[in-house]
């Protein structure tokens, strides 16, 4: 039954046009933008019931939005690269005027005054926004399990996760309901959904783009990418939410990448590497993938070159210090007083407490707890001073592999999808659904997970594109060879 549907899925893929042909149709008068918008919305009708992708479907606004771009393109004025493209944006980006849940209780209720930077960047060139995707609560998670709205499912196949923290904006551009969307990745959460969903998924380099108005769960490590069907579709995209903001102290004083006119280059002269001491745990039908891709990209003119990376083992424990001891420090400002919800209580101290225990899930709670006792006296040092530490020999790792590679090839997920409840009661294998994406968040490199195959029961599999600093030109030029050749 998994595999009819997920087959059945690939014959419908022809039905889901990339987001560079409907802006193309758009801005052409081929179609609308309100046609296109319509054509989407039905999707949604069909299928959301069954699927959860969002917390919010925005019809009011993206109508206006559509009428408005059609309404440019009547005058004769351009309407922007993503011309009525619709696009789903993870419910952790403000918008302003809408609901902005980080799917937590804690914030229900909450509207921002104004938008994230990337929620702008979109607009102005004439996006469609369609609708507020689900997460896991504050982005913490691999399964969009722990979303205080109701868990996300696969549309491959819906007794299955896809993936997390982003699993919503995942699922919104597998089902069709946008042509591309937006996730944030901590430590895989655009990957390995992208991976889990047979898409494109990118991380790009740390401060290529801006995290205005992104509500922080770990902010050394957050970054803001696309998800799409495509190559092409995901570089474009990149270009248009990439390059320098004021607004964000982190942001690379410089402008967004030309990532699309790279694709066509191919590998010839490229060395990829190959980790020959990769952490354990990737399933056997990911292995073949990923060696099937080494296979493709050497057939294409490409290097492979064997590259070591030892404190890749170390990668999971050490994020599971510095992610929660920035958590807890972000998460602090939630406290019952300035916005979303509070518990009344006879005194203050017992109002916050009452407040956060209301507001927060248990993974929230869970990673709260850890974050507070390995900033604690007397225990910082022991654990989140040689956390720092070991951050610091990854990025000498990868700087050295680096030196012999252009790229560095692994697997995005060790697992194909997973079903629902199998790892819930287990937070450590949870974990270890990101051992594989983790090490790129902590060098602040960038990364992509590209579909390349089938492995079990049919389902998808995700091979990871990792470059560095700033080596998206690069990264995207191999992913475009493994996409053909896929």
């Amino acid at each position: 039954m998994v595999v009819s549907v997920f087959r059945h899925r690939v014959v419908c893929m022809s039905e889901f046009q990339t987001l560079a042909s409907i802006a193309a149709d758009v801005a052409s008068g081929r179609t609308t933008a309100r046609a296109v918008l319509d054509t989407h919305l039905a999707r949604i009708d069909a299928r959301e019931t069954e699927v959860h992708a969002f917390n919010l479907v925005m019809r009011e606004q993206a109508t206006a939005a559509a009428d408005a771009v059609d309404a440019a393109v009547k005058k004769g004025d351009a309407p922007g690269r993503l011309a009525g493209v619709p696009i789903a944006l993870k419910d952790n980006m403000c918008t302003r005027g809408v609901d902005t849940t980080c799917s937590s209780k804690i914030l229900a209720g909450w509207k921002p005054p104004y938008n994230a930077t990337v929620v702008d960047r979109l607009a102005a060139e004439g996006a469609v926004f369609v609708g507020k995707t689900n997460l896991d609560e504050f982005a913490m998670g691999s399964s969009t399990e722990n979303s205080a709205f109701g868990a996300t499912r696969n549309p491959l196949d819906i007794s299955r996760v896809p993936g997390g923290s982003s699993g919503g904006s995942a699922a919104a551009v597998a089902a069709g309901f946008s042509a591309g969307s937006l996730g944030s990745d901590t430590g895989g959460s655009i990957r390995q959904p992208a991976a889990l969903c047979g898409l494109v998924g990118v991380k790009p380099t740390y401060g290529l783009v801006s995290r205005y108005g992104l509500v922080a769960f770990a902010s050394s490590l957050d970054q803001i990418g696309p998800f799409t069907h495509t190559v092409e579709d995901a570089a474009i995209l990149t270009e248009v939410i990439a390059g320098h903001d004021p607004m964000d102290s982190t942001s690379i004083p410089q402008p967004a990448p030309d990532l699309v006119a790279e694709l066509a280059r191919g590998v010839k002269g490229l060395r990829v590497g190959r980790v020959t001491d990769l952490p354990e745990g990737a399933d056997a039908d990911v292995l073949q993938r990923l060696d099937a891709a080494f296979d493709a990209l050497a057939a294409a003119g490409a290097t492979i070159v064997d590259v070591t990376l030892p404190s890749l083992s170390f990668a999971l424990t050490a994020y599971y210090l510095i992610a929660p001891a920035e958590a807890s420090s972000n998460l602090a400002r939630y406290d019952g007083v300035r916005y979303g919800v509070r518990v009344p209580a006879g005194d203050i101290n017992t109002m916050y407490a009452d407040t956060r225990e209301a507001g927060f899930g248990d993974e929230v709670k869970r990673r709260i707890m850890l974050g507070t006792y390995a900033l604690s006296a007397g225990y910082y040092d022991a654990y989140y001073g040689k956390a720092l530490k070991v951050r610091r020999l990854i990025a000498d790792d990868f700087a050295r592999a680096y030196s012999t590679a252009d790229v560095v090839l692994t697997p995005t997920s060790p697992t194909v999808a997973f079903p629902f409840g199998s790892k819930t009661d287990n937070p450590l294998a949870m974990y270890l659904c990101d051992i594989f994406t983790i090490p790129t968040n902590l060098a602040g490199h960038p990364a992509m997970s590209v579909p390349f195959g089938t492995g079990r029961d049919g389902l998808p599999v995700g091979v990871q594109v990792l470059a560095p600093t700033l080596g998206e030109a690069t990264m995207f030029r191999v992913a475009a060879e493994l996409e053909r050749a896929s």
